[in-house]
């Protein structure tokens, strides 16, 4: 908690003033998570204050929101295209990254939990705040300002996907909310930027890439390779598979699904947790896509034949 309120200090997030008549407060509170490495061991324990931007009014409170986060196919083609010409890829996280937005909207917020203050007085935000309807897309505001006068050009097919020509080469950059992977075969180019962006933002270089939205990425002299073993494993695991059965297809060859097979189940949570998951899977898994496709018609009504088929798939795996 020291350290997330540290962050907020740096970032001059807030004034204490009274609360003017006609105002709305904001509420907020403490969000404790731990975050895991990619072999399922505790990497950080962190703490972040959250504003409980669900009582925001459209209109009122803010205007327009957006979420930057990078398509899965632009992840892939960049790594794809590195692979190919042998670039190293690089990863770097920005620091308490909603923080740095600057808010055009005028938001109160009750002081947080544990925070001595005066009575009567409440915070007036100058910097967006995690759960702030409008905090992702001042965030990106920000981000946008600053690379482009660093010489970057946002891609017309995905606008978190940055592109820069210099005299050794080019420098492409992937953003995904506060992380971002960076390739380029002008190593100088790469250094220079790390440095500049250090320089603007809180930022923690984690090395080359090896885990990434749940991806697992592995690098030989050769190519890269991406695998999603720990989200098989907590896939499994949600299951709660209770053997080690394994079949040579994911689905029976000749067998034709339709909404009347079996009884519709109870409670379908577990069918859409599995389904939801592995749409996700197939991004590296592709040989699994015709049989998830079938599995997902049946999420508004799946029955118990529905969701042998799912867990078929993950035998499967």
């Amino acid at each position: 908690m020291n350290e997330e309120l540290s962050a907020l200090n740096k970032t001059e997030t807030w004034d204490m003033v009274h609360l003017p008549p006609g105002k709305s407060v904001v509420g907020c509170r403490w969000v404790y998570k731990i975050k895991t490495n990619s072999d399922g061991s505790i990497k950080q324990y962190k703490v972040r204050l959250v504003a409980k931007g669900y009582s925001q009014q459209y209109g009122i409170d803010y205007e327009e929101t957006f979420v930057h986060v990078a398509k899965m196919t632009t992840i892939r083609t960049l790594i794809v295209v590195a692979s190919i010409r042998q670039w190293h890829i690089s990863q770097l996280n920005v620091k308490n990254a909603f923080l740095n937005g600057d808010l055009q909207e005028e938001v109160y917020m009750t002081p947080p939990p544990g925070i001595s203050r005066d009575s009567g007085y409440v915070c007036k935000l100058k910097k967006a705040l995690y759960g702030l309807k409008q905090a992702p897309r001042a965030c990106f505001e920000k981000f946008s300002i600053v690379i482009s006068s660093l010489g970057f050009v946002s891609s017309s097919h995905d606008s978190v996907f940055f592109i820069k020509c210099t005299d050794a080469g080019r420098i492409i950059l992937s953003l995904y909310v506060d992380d971002m992977i960076i390739t380029s075969d002008d190593i100088d180019g790469i250094s220079v930027l790390k440095k500049e962006l250090a320089r603007r933002f809180e930022m923690k270089n984690l090395g080359y890439l090896r885990y990434f939205l749940g991806i697992e990425v592995a690098y030989s002299p050769k190519r890269y390779l991406i695998s999603q073993s720990k989200y098989v494993a907590d896939i499994i695991e949600r299951a709660r598979f209770t053997d080690n059965k394994t079949v040579d297809t994911p689905i029976d060859v000749n067998a034709r699904y339709s909404f009347f097979d079996g009884l519709p189940l109870i409670d379908p949570t577990l069918y859409h947790t599995i389904v939801g998951s592995l749409i996700y899977l197939t991004i590296t898994h592709p040989n699994i896509a015709y049989v998830v496709y079938v599995v997902s018609q049946f999420v508004a009504f799946p029955t118990t034949v529905h969701l042998a088929v799912a867990l078929r798939i993950l035998r499967y795996l």
